[in-house]
Protein backbone atom coordinates (compact mmCIF):
# COMPACT_ATOMS: atom_id res chain seq x y z
CA UNK A 1 0.00 0.00 0.00
CA UNK A 2 1.28 3.46 -0.87
CA UNK A 3 -0.30 6.69 0.29
CA UNK A 4 0.59 10.34 0.21
CA UNK A 5 1.59 11.61 3.65
CA UNK A 6 2.70 15.22 3.18
CA UNK A 7 2.19 17.60 0.31
CA UNK A 8 3.60 21.00 -0.63
CA UNK A 9 4.72 22.38 2.71
CA UNK A 10 1.44 21.76 4.52
CA UNK A 11 2.01 20.95 8.19
CA UNK A 12 3.23 17.42 8.81
CA UNK A 13 1.76 16.02 11.99
CA UNK A 14 3.07 12.73 13.23
CA UNK A 15 2.03 10.30 15.89
CA UNK A 16 3.83 10.17 19.23
CA UNK A 17 7.23 8.41 19.38
CA UNK A 18 7.96 9.26 15.75
CA UNK A 19 10.62 11.54 14.44
CA UNK A 20 9.50 14.38 12.27
CA UNK A 21 11.04 14.33 8.85
CA UNK A 22 12.44 17.69 7.83
CA UNK A 23 9.80 19.90 6.25
CA UNK A 24 10.65 20.93 2.72
CA UNK A 25 8.81 22.11 -0.36
CA UNK A 26 8.65 18.48 -1.53
CA UNK A 27 6.09 15.78 -0.76
CA UNK A 28 6.58 12.88 1.61
CA UNK A 29 5.18 9.51 0.58
CA UNK A 30 4.57 6.31 2.52
CA UNK A 31 4.87 2.68 1.43
CA UNK A 32 4.00 -0.37 3.46
CA UNK A 33 6.28 -3.42 3.34
CA UNK A 34 6.01 -6.72 5.20
CA UNK A 35 9.09 -8.21 6.91
CA UNK A 36 9.81 -11.53 5.21
CA UNK A 37 11.58 -14.62 6.57
CA UNK A 38 14.62 -14.00 4.35
CA UNK A 39 15.02 -10.51 5.93
CA UNK A 40 15.84 -12.04 9.33
CA UNK A 41 19.43 -12.48 10.56
CA UNK A 42 20.96 -14.85 13.13
CA UNK A 43 19.82 -12.53 15.95
CA UNK A 44 16.16 -13.00 14.93
CA UNK A 45 15.63 -9.45 13.75
CA UNK A 46 15.84 -7.69 10.39
CA UNK A 47 19.39 -7.59 9.08
CA UNK A 48 20.77 -4.06 8.75
CA UNK A 49 21.22 -4.38 4.97
CA UNK A 50 17.47 -4.94 4.55
CA UNK A 51 16.72 -1.41 5.76
CA UNK A 52 18.49 -0.17 2.62
CA UNK A 53 16.36 -2.57 0.56
CA UNK A 54 13.16 -1.28 2.18
CA UNK A 55 13.98 2.34 1.32
CA UNK A 56 15.06 1.51 -2.23
CA UNK A 57 11.93 -0.60 -2.77
CA UNK A 58 9.69 2.17 -1.46
CA UNK A 59 11.36 4.79 -3.69
CA UNK A 60 11.04 2.50 -6.71
CA UNK A 61 7.27 2.20 -6.16
CA UNK A 62 6.88 5.89 -5.32
CA UNK A 63 8.71 7.01 -8.47
CA UNK A 64 6.08 5.31 -10.61
CA UNK A 65 3.02 5.97 -8.43
CA UNK A 66 3.50 9.61 -7.50
CA UNK A 67 6.14 11.17 -9.73
CA UNK A 68 4.92 9.30 -12.83
CA UNK A 69 8.59 8.71 -13.66
CA UNK A 70 9.26 4.99 -13.13
CA UNK A 71 12.84 3.75 -13.14
CA UNK A 72 12.12 2.04 -16.45
CA UNK A 73 11.59 5.46 -18.04
CA UNK A 74 15.04 6.55 -16.94
CA UNK A 75 16.60 3.34 -18.21
CA UNK A 76 14.88 3.63 -21.61
CA UNK A 77 16.20 7.17 -21.96
CA UNK A 78 19.71 6.05 -21.02
CA UNK A 79 19.77 7.36 -17.43
CA UNK A 80 19.62 5.88 -13.96
CA UNK A 81 19.72 6.91 -10.31
CA UNK A 82 22.44 5.40 -8.13
CA UNK A 83 23.18 5.82 -4.44
CA UNK A 84 26.35 7.83 -3.80
CA UNK A 85 26.14 8.07 0.00
CA UNK A 86 23.76 6.71 2.60
CA UNK A 87 23.31 7.42 6.30
CA UNK A 88 21.12 5.19 8.45
CA UNK A 89 20.47 5.67 12.16
CA UNK A 90 19.20 2.35 13.52
CA UNK A 91 16.93 2.94 16.53
CA UNK A 92 15.18 -0.35 17.31
CA UNK A 93 14.88 -3.80 15.74
CA UNK A 94 12.12 -5.10 13.53
CA UNK A 95 11.14 -8.76 13.69
CA UNK A 96 9.45 -11.36 11.52
CA UNK A 97 5.83 -10.46 10.92
CA UNK A 98 6.33 -6.72 11.42
CA UNK A 99 5.05 -4.28 8.85
CA UNK A 100 7.37 -1.43 7.96
CA UNK A 101 5.92 1.96 7.03
CA UNK A 102 8.60 3.54 4.87
CA UNK A 103 8.28 7.30 4.48
CA UNK A 104 10.51 9.09 2.01
CA UNK A 105 10.79 12.58 0.64
CA UNK A 106 13.25 14.73 -1.25
CA UNK A 107 15.26 17.11 0.93
CA UNK A 108 17.17 18.75 -1.91
CA UNK A 109 17.43 18.32 -5.66
CA UNK A 110 19.63 20.05 -8.21
CA UNK A 111 21.48 19.35 -11.44
CA UNK A 112 24.00 17.15 -9.61
CA UNK A 113 21.51 14.83 -7.86
CA UNK A 114 19.21 14.68 -4.87
CA UNK A 115 19.11 13.86 -1.18
CA UNK A 116 16.16 11.74 -0.05
CA UNK A 117 15.26 11.55 3.63
CA UNK A 118 13.46 8.54 5.08
CA UNK A 119 12.08 7.00 8.21
CA UNK A 120 10.98 3.43 8.77
CA UNK A 121 8.18 3.00 11.29
CA UNK A 122 7.24 -0.31 12.92
CA UNK A 123 3.49 -0.36 12.36
CA UNK A 124 2.82 -2.66 15.35
CA UNK A 125 4.46 -0.29 17.86
CA UNK A 126 4.20 2.98 15.98
CA UNK A 127 7.89 3.65 16.70
CA UNK A 128 10.81 4.53 14.46
CA UNK A 129 13.03 1.59 13.57
CA UNK A 130 15.46 3.68 11.52
CA UNK A 131 15.82 7.01 9.79
CA UNK A 132 18.38 8.79 7.65
CA UNK A 133 19.04 9.90 4.08
CA UNK A 134 20.39 8.74 0.74
CA UNK A 135 22.30 10.88 -1.75
CA UNK A 136 21.51 9.89 -5.33
CA UNK A 137 23.31 10.90 -8.50
CA UNK A 138 22.13 10.56 -12.07
CA UNK A 139 24.31 8.44 -14.33
CA UNK A 140 24.51 7.91 -18.06
CA UNK A 141 23.88 4.16 -18.45
CA UNK A 142 26.16 3.80 -21.49
CA UNK A 143 29.22 5.33 -19.79
CA UNK A 144 28.40 4.66 -16.14
CA UNK A 145 29.46 8.24 -15.37
CA UNK A 146 27.57 10.97 -13.57
CA UNK A 147 25.53 13.39 -15.63
CA UNK A 148 23.32 16.41 -15.01
CA UNK A 149 19.76 16.11 -13.79
CA UNK A 150 17.68 18.02 -16.33
CA UNK A 151 15.34 20.87 -15.38
CA UNK A 152 12.44 18.69 -16.62
CA UNK A 153 13.39 15.91 -14.20
CA UNK A 154 13.74 18.39 -11.33
CA UNK A 155 10.32 19.79 -12.18
CA UNK A 156 8.73 16.32 -12.20
CA UNK A 157 10.11 15.62 -8.72
CA UNK A 158 9.01 19.01 -7.37
CA UNK A 159 5.58 17.94 -6.15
Amino acid sequence: MIRKWYVNSKPYFCRTNLTIMEKTQYSIFESELKVRPDDIDMFNHVHNSKYFDYVLSARYDQMAEFYKMPMESFLKSGFGWVVRTAMVDFKRPMILGDTALVRTGILTINDKGCRVQFEIIIKRTNKVAADGWFDYVMIDISSGKGCKVTPEMISAYSI
